[in-house]
């Protein structure tokens, strides 16, 4: 097989012998190293590389050339190798251009000239594009290995493709009405849809998260009944948790009953994250988590529940759906929050059928040339409303309050204003769906009163509920059912919890319960953002250090 491209184009033949000289010094053994001085000479070279059936895996393009800069560049590269790392080369002064950039043609990185030295800021961000290149799947649908089959409007149809979205796992979809689709549904003997083929063609009808987690070799079974800490929860916070806990020799364990990172690793882009000036997907930053708890030995179990806690003596004992108990010196719970339901008349009837809560990123696509409402005025749904944006004909953005400036960052509220497709309702709600087999309708009130929409999609974000229900009577939660940790256990002249069985007051993020500890956006008071989750973790794992030298 040939070797991989990487090719950099810019009109300074200088900069560009540069340019290659710094790529073929450290991954000549590896990559071929394509050098082109303007964008067109550039794309000549891509499209030889196309029919020649080689690939290419990083494309580097200075911002400012004659004829065709970089970034016009880059977006018809996209077309000729659509999964190959995109890089602009730019100086200092225009790197607001560069930023915007990264919306413009999904930009991976942006490199500010010159680098030196290239072992520091150089071969760091080559090295991370090539990694990331070379894990995603870049076969064809049809060299896939699962594939499912159900009805286009099915909810439990795209809960399966959703799970298997969010734990990265390449599938093709047939609805059964396809010639394909049809023949594996009567090969299978007409089971009950979803069907899930995988490649060694075992046939799961209807499967449970369980079933599929396993199908896809997700362990969700503990590898010992004791560990030093157990992490309920894998999103920031928990991930955080993992990564501090395991790297300081805290044998490990993290139980996510759907897939790690949490709400954040459905977001399209974070660019407000500390140390990503480019933005990063929250799948690819919560793969990076993933990896980086598992290098340190945490042990990760995917589509796992827990549904009980218990003090056993110095013990604190989890139990999962399936029975199975698991019992640790110290637990961390962060299992986050779920987008409030919309109690509009109807909506529920179109759950999975064109309502979704959260950004539904598999759903994106097929809203091409639609109109789509996004229901929320927080950081999370203008990010959806943006990414939306790229397919949709219009996004309406339906916001209960006056405006933007007090739920949503900035930087977010500038990006909605330069997109055209978007429109903002403010001072409305969604009082209203209706449809046949999916959402066709939607209205909407305000003072001035009614307005029914044609839309087929509506994705929630509104408010946040935790997810403590099943907590209830083993630790003090607050009205709202958030978990109430450190000074706020002793408020109003308090000076210990009930049952409280130590002399010292809870630590900062310990529950009412010694040991138990809460981290993220389920703790009260909490600020709902990736950055303080992920502190959250770190700093509950300082903590339960300190318990377990006291203990």
């Amino acid at each position: 097989m040939p070797k991989p491209v990487l090719l950099t184009v810019d009109d300074d033949p200088g900069v560009s012998r540069a340019v290659a000289r710094d790529l073929r010094r450290r991954y000549a053994e590896s990559y071929r190293v394509v050098r082109a001085e303007s964008g067109r000479q550039a794309l000549e070279a891509l499209r030889e590389l196309r029919l020649r059936g080689e690939d290419t895996a990083v494309l580097l393009a200075d911002h400012r050339m004659p004829g065709m800069d970089g970034v016009e560049f880059l977006e018809h590269a996209m077309d000729l190798f659509p999964f190959a790392r995109r890089v602009l080369l730019t100086a200092y002064a225009e790197t607001d251009a560069a930023i915007r950039a990264i919306n413009d043609v999904d930009l991976d990185h942006y490199l500010l000239k010159p680098w030196d030295p290239p072992d520091e800021k150089f071969y760091p961000v080559i090295d991370s594009l090539l990694d990331a290149w070379r894990r995603e799947d870049r076969r064809r649908p049809d060299e896939q290995e699962l594939r499912v089959v159900g009805h286009r409007w099915s909810s439990r149809s795209y809960e399966v493709r959703d799970f298997l979205a969010r734990h990265q796992v390449p599938y093709t979809w047939l609805m059964d009405t396809d010639p394909e689709g049809a023949e594996l549904v009567v090969a299978a003997g007409s089971p009950e849809l979803p069907l899930v083929v995988t490649k060694d063609g075992a046939e799961l009808s209807a499967p449970s998260d369980a079933e599929l987690a396993a199908a896809i070799g997700l362990s969700s079974t503990p590898s010992t009944g004791f560990y030093d800490l157990i992490v309920v929860g894998g999103g920031p916070s928990g991930l955080g948790a993992a990564v501090y806990g395991a790297s300081e020799g805290l044998r490990t364990v993290v139980v996510e009953r759907h897939a790690l990172g949490g709400q954040a690793g459905q977001s399209s882009r974070i660019e407000n994250y500390l140390g990503f000036p480019d933005g990063v997907t929250g799948s690819a930053l919560a793969d990076r988590a993933r990896r980086q708890a598992g290098r340190f030995g945490a042990e990760l179990l995917q589509a796992g529940e827990v549904t009980a806690l218990e003090a056993r003596g110095t013990a604190r004992v989890a139990r999962l759906a399936d029975g199975t108990e698991i019992a640790a010196h110290a637990v961390i719970l962060a299992t986050g929050v779920s987008y409030r339901r919309l109690g509009a008349a109807g909506v529920d009837d179109f759950v999975g059928r064109g309502v979704y809560y959260g950004a539904a990123l598999t759903e994106a696509p097929a809203c091409r040339d639609e109109e789509v409402a996004v229901v929320g005025g927080a950081n999370s749904a203008g990010q959806a409303a943006v990414y939306l944006a790229r397919f949709a004909k219009k996004v309406h953005m339906i916001v209960r309050a006056d405006g933007l400036e007090r739920s949503m960052s900035h930087y977010l509220i500038e990006q909605i204003a330069a997109t055209p497709n978007i429109e903002v309702h403010t001072g409305k709600t969604v009082c209203g769906a209706d449809g046949a087999d999916r959402l066709e309708r939607l209205t909407f009130a305000s003072p001035a009163g009614k307005k029914t929409i044609d839309a087929h999609w509506l994705f929630v974000f509104i408010g946040a509920e935790p997810c403590t229900e099943w907590l209830d009577g083993f630790v003090e939660r607050d009205a709202r059912g958030y978990l109430l940790t450190g000074p706020d256990l002793v408020a109003g002249g308090r000076r210990r919890p009930a049952g409280w069985p130590l002399a010292r007051q809870p630590y900062h993020l310990e529950t009412s319960v010694p040991g138990v500890f809460a981290a993220g956006d389920v703790r009260a008071e909490s600020m709902k953002r990736v950055a303080s989750a992920v502190g959250d973790g770190a700093m509950a794992v300082a903590l339960v250090h300190r318990y377990l030298e006291q203990a």
